[in-house]
């Protein structure tokens, strides 16, 4: 079977889970070798999660130079392996960092790059959201390997636990992409709730909350699904609930199997954000809310009245 490449999105070593999405969508299009570049000793936390999703091989590179500087380092590498191992396909996670480096590597290897891809055939053919998310097209490269960025949350994950091979990858880079190095490294404090990006649940709350303290009522919501806090850019603007948290254009993308938007009205800015989510609710007390035009289920009313029933009403059904 032809090679399939995927580049294992991790956090110093514990793969995030849109790294078993991709191990599933590799193998509906050949066999997928997983790609592992981090710092030393860091490989050692991936190896039985990349087993147990199907990897047949693993290509791993430790170095110093792909820790401590920014992605110039990982996309020549990345970008040596195409040339070297010739695969049908390279996919990553369409994350900052994964997207850039795919990019980049696309850019070394003279082939074509795919961005948040939401769907993908065993002929290569991307889905994506253009303009903003207000339309859908098919897309395939016509030139070199197709070097693709996945959507977070668009492939359900399936364990086909296996023994891979591994080879070693000489890391040698080159001072230009040491230009710009890593200096400093800040710990995110944890919620408990699940990463944003990730999440099967994502509750998000927008302008209709009225202020920063009534977020206590997404997040009640949120914590009594198992879900992710989310919020639109306003919320985010006015200063309502931190920034890393705005779902949007602007912020960052989710596909979650449920998304429910509490008062936020649904302008383009934030649909291109969550619009791919399997399943949407809305609850807004205007029926004319864009939203509801994208919503599977809405419920028309007062949002201070409904999401506590709601919320306890699933924690009624625990």
């Amino acid at each position: 079977m032809a090679e399939v490449l995927v580049l294992v999105e991790h956090a110093d070593g514990e793969p995030k889970k849109v790294t078993a999405e991709l191990l599933t969508l590799a193998r509906t299009l050949g066999e997928p070798s997983a790609v592992f570049l981090g710092g030393p000793g860091t490989y050692a936390k991936a190896k039985e999660y990349l087993a147990q999703y199907g990897a047949a091989k693993v290509y791993v590179g430790e170095s110093d130079d792909l820790a401590d500087y920014v992605v110039a380092p990982a996309a020549e590498v990345l970008a040596k392996l195409i040339a070297s191992a010739s695969p049908v396909a390279v996919l990553t996670a369409a994350t900052p960092d994964a997207r850039e480096t795919a990019a980049r590597a696309a850019a070394k290897s003279d082939s074509g790059f795919l961005w948040d891809a939401v769907g993908l055939t065993p002929e290569l053919v991307a889905t994506q959201g253009i303009f903003g998310g207000s339309t859908i097209v098919q897309s395939h490269v016509t030139k070199g390997i197709p070097v693709i960025a996945v959507r977070p949350n668009s492939t359900a994950a399936e364990a086909a636990p296996g023994t891979p091979t591994e080879e070693q990858l000489t890391i040698e880079v080159s001072d230009v992409a040491k230009t710009a190095k890593i200096v400093d490294r800040v710990v995110e404090a944890k919620s408990g709730r699940p990463d944003l990006t990730e999440a099967q649940i994502v509750v998000s709350g927008g302008r209709g909350l009225g202020a920063g303290e009534n977020f206590a009522l997404v997040e009640k919501l949120a914590d009594s699904l198992g879900a992710a806090v989310g919020a639109s850019r306003a919320a985010t603007d006015a200063g309502w609930y931190p920034h890393q948290n705005q779902v949007g254009q602007t912020g960052k993308t989710v596909s979650p199997q449920l998304y429910v938007a509490v008062g936020i009205s649904g302008a383009i800015q934030h649909r291109a954000g969550m619009q791919t989510s399997k399943t949407i609710v809305a609850i807004n007390k205007d029926p004319e809310a864009p939203i509801f035009e994208l919503a599977d289920f809405g419920l028309v009313g007062d949002l201070f009245q409904v999401v506590p029933q709601l919320t306890d009403e699933v924690e009624k059904r625990k």
